[in-house]
């Protein structure tokens, strides 16, 4: 992230027989370090889980401080050591097909606070997908509460169902039996007071 580009593209505008042209100029340095630093969305590079850069916003977001960060895997970031782990599993197929991966989860802060986030990852290895990654959070705490209190596999599910998956595929991502996570879902709908699926994906979206 240390690393400068020498050159930079400056657009300016210069008359021609087709009209205007864009013409690249040598200016100041791009500051990488700068840009990932002050990002508004919180950012992080992980080799195998553990979280060798943040920046700026993943301090302010999670509430632990940087040095406190760096070093730790992301089961510091994690409501459960579970949750932790079965999300490892469920992310490493997504990362080794396509590269990419994003979904909306519930977090922790220091503080012990419990939050919605938008988690996107892209791996740099698909073929070793947790070898080396970065990782975006965008807080989505201000447009949507966790209010009820679940547990781990709750929490769990309730981020595949908000992504539009089926009991179905759902228990074969965790592990689990198509009966148990209609067990689970049954639970979730119970505390929401929803009366159907669609109802309670969108209570699980307020």
């Amino acid at each position: 992230m240390g690393q400068q580009m020498n050159r930079a593209i400056h657009v300016r505008s210069q008359p021609g027989a087709m009209g205007y042209a864009a013409q690249i100029d040598d200016v100041a340095p791009v500051n990488y370090t700068f840009m990932f630093r002050h990002a508004p969305v919180g950012m992080i590079l992980s080799h195998n889980r553990v979280i060798h850069e943040c920046n700026d916003a993943v301090v302010r977001m999670f509430g632990h401080e940087r040095e406190a960060l760096l070093g730790q895997t992301f089961c510091l970031l994690y409501p459960s050591a579970d949750e932790y782990e079965h999300f490892g599993v469920a992310i490493a197929p997504f990362l080794r097909a396509t590269g990419r991966y994003v979904d909306e989860r519930i977090m922790r802060r220091a503080s012990g606070e419990l939050f919605w986030c938008r988690v996107t990852g892209s791996a740099t290895q698909r073929d070793d997908p947790h070898a080396e990654a970065i990782w975006v959070f965008e807080d989505l705490s201000e447009k949507r509460g966790v209010g009820v209190n679940l547990t781990a596999r709750e929490r769990e599910i309730s981020a595949m169902l908000i992504d539009g998956n089926s009991c179905k595929l759902i228990a074969r991502r965790i592990g689990l039996s198509p009966r148990t996570v209609e067990m689970h879902k049954s639970r979730l709908m119970r505390k929401y007071s929803a009366a159907n699926s669609i109802e309670l994906v969108k209570r699980l979206r307020e």
